[in-house]
């Protein structure tokens, strides 16, 4: 789900969406809704797999405090993340990072980097960012900004 508002103006829809779609279990896959109502009970907060549906999806956007908390913590995210686009935003980009962090062709190359002097890895980040031009890729959110 694509968010056409500028940044800063995100949905809680959108939120809990870019959550689902961002942290994965380790298989790969999205968590279901009826695994993180089963989560999210387990640790006592009564809600549904529809529940959660409908706030994904925006039919429902005003959960209650105990929800959100639940959500924050089944997500490992804290709960300003609902309420703070400042800390929504940073956030994001930390889970951009872990989420890059998944392909091991990238770990492969950030643990190679790993040491060199300040003036290579501008080197190597230079040759990247070309890299990216030429495939057409956007510039990546930084977990720095």
């Amino acid at each position: 789900m694509t968010d056409p508002r500028p940044e800063g103006d995100r949905s809680l829809a959108v939120k809990v969406d870019h959550l689902f779609r961002t942290i994965r279990p380790r298989d790969g896959g999205e968590f279901s809704f009826e695994e993180v109502a089963d989560a999210i009970r387990a640790g006592g907060v009564t809600i549904s797999a529809t529940y959660l549906w409908q706030l994904r999806r925006g039919v429902r956007d005003n959960p209650t405090k105990r929800h959100l908390e639940a959500l924050a913590g089944f997500f490992g995210v804290p709960v300003a993340y609902f309420f703070d686009d400042g800390v929504a935003e940073r956030i994001d980009a930390e889970l951009a990072l872990l989420s890059a962090l998944r392909d091991s062709s990238v770990r492969q190359l950030a643990l190679r980097a790993s040491g060199l002097s300040p003036k290579s890895l501008n080197a190597i980040s230079e040759m990247v960012n070309r890299v990216r031009e030429i495939e057409g890729l956007p510039e990546p959110t930084s977990a720095d900004d």
